[in-house]
């Protein structure tokens, strides 16, 4: 079996293209820090329809379809599932929302992998879920007079385990080193999953899952808020057309995952110019948060003491004033509690301040 070490990829002379794809992803990340902050009701909106085109697509990728009337009411909980197409979207709804929620706490081994897949494919009631492949898997194309060839065979059963356990150990290096940019370490491991193709079936949705939490796990949230899926399954030819390219070789160590590098970078960055598009569209239409929600925002993910000036400083739309007016209010609604006096005043989150009270 072939080795992994993905710290290679910072001795690789990157084209001019995927340099600039990169720095223009890492300044979309800045300023998606600060939409978050500011824009907390809209972009809880954008949240739930990303959750369903996401799941609609990546189902969708597959041949795995329901009508969109039928997504939305599956998603209201306002009908159950009619077939195994339905139960198959609803468990990629399932770890979708796992994902969203958990994803800090989701180490990248084999273990937990293997708990994503058993919960992807638990309604759809087959026995293999949540265990890896135990017969040879392979990745036939189908041309146009109908014939099928077999494009290519990933590894074998026995192999699996292994392979899975050395492309995580692989990409836990690459994380705890930093010298190679996230950004190529990640889809890099995706082509790699994807050429071992561990499970019976699901790799492609777990594959697009994964993706999701890898981004989500180095900062990048823009998957939140608009569906990475969609804008793969929108060019899903040139999806299969690069993994073609990057897995030639594969078994030898010798392929390129450029391609796939490359087309992946760009469908981040798609989202990441969608997303400010549609937040654009939110302000032309006269629909904002509250200064009261961009302050409790910002104190929802702050730490420790919070002080007037920090909120003042980090809600710069909303002007001083209504910052001032916002935190008073939460202390009257008991989310903050105010500590000290004069220039000596900060706050404290209620659960915080309670906590030290109790010791």
């Amino acid at each position: 079996m072939r080795s992994f070490d993905y710290s290679t990829l910072s001795k690789k002379k990157w084209d001019t293209d995927i340099v600039n794809l990169i720095a223009k992803i890492h300044e979309a990340k800045g300023k998606q820090d600060l939409f978050i902050r500011q824009k907390p009701v809209e972009l809880d909106r954008l949240v739930e329809i990303a959750k369903r085109q996401s799941t609609e697509s990546s189902n969708k990728i597959e041949g795995i379809v329901t009508t969109s009337t039928r997504i939305r009411q599956l998603f209201d909980e306002k009908t159950t599932p009619r077939n195994r197409d339905e139960n198959e979207i609803m468990g990629y709804r399932d770890v979708l929302n796992t994902i969203h929620e958990n994803h800090d706490y989701i180490p990248i081994r084999p273990s937990y992998i293997l708990q994503l897949h058993r919960d992807l494919m638990k309604r759809a009631g087959v026995s293999y879920g949540g265990e890896f492949k135990n017969v040879q898997n392979y990745i036939n194309e189908t041309r146009p007079d109908g014939t099928s060839v077999t494009r290519f065979t990933p590894v074998a059963p026995f192999e699996t385990p292994d392979a899975i356990e050395s492309i995580c150990d692989a990409y836990a290096k690459a994380a705890a080193t930093e010298e190679v940019d996230m950004l190529l370490v990640i889809p890099a491991f995706i082509c790699d999953f994807l050429c071992i193709h561990p499970f019976n079936d699901g790799n492609g949705r777990m594959s697009r899952l994964m993706t999701l939490l890898l981004l989500y796990q180095n900062g990048y949230l823009v998957g939140k808020y608009i569906s990475v899926e969609k804008q793969i399954e929108k060019t899903k030819d040139r999806y299969y057309e690069v993994l073609e390219d990057s897995d030639m070789g594969w078994h030898k160590g010798t392929n390129d995952p450029t391609p796939f590098i490359r087309y992946m970078l760009q469908a981040v960055l798609a989202c990441y110019t969608e997303f400010e598009e549609r937040v654009g569209i939110m302000d032309d239409s006269g629909v904002k948060s509250s200064a009261y929600d961009i302050v409790k925002a910002y104190v929802d993910q702050s730490i420790g003491k919070i002080k007037s000036s920090d909120v003042i400083a980090n809600c710069p739309s909303i002007g001083r004033t209504a910052a001032l007016d916002s935190i008073k209010k939460l202390v009257e609604d008991g989310i903050l509690v105010k500590q000290g006096n004069g220039r000596s005043t900060f706050y404290l989150k209620s659960e915080v301040d309670e906590w030290l009270s109790s010791k």
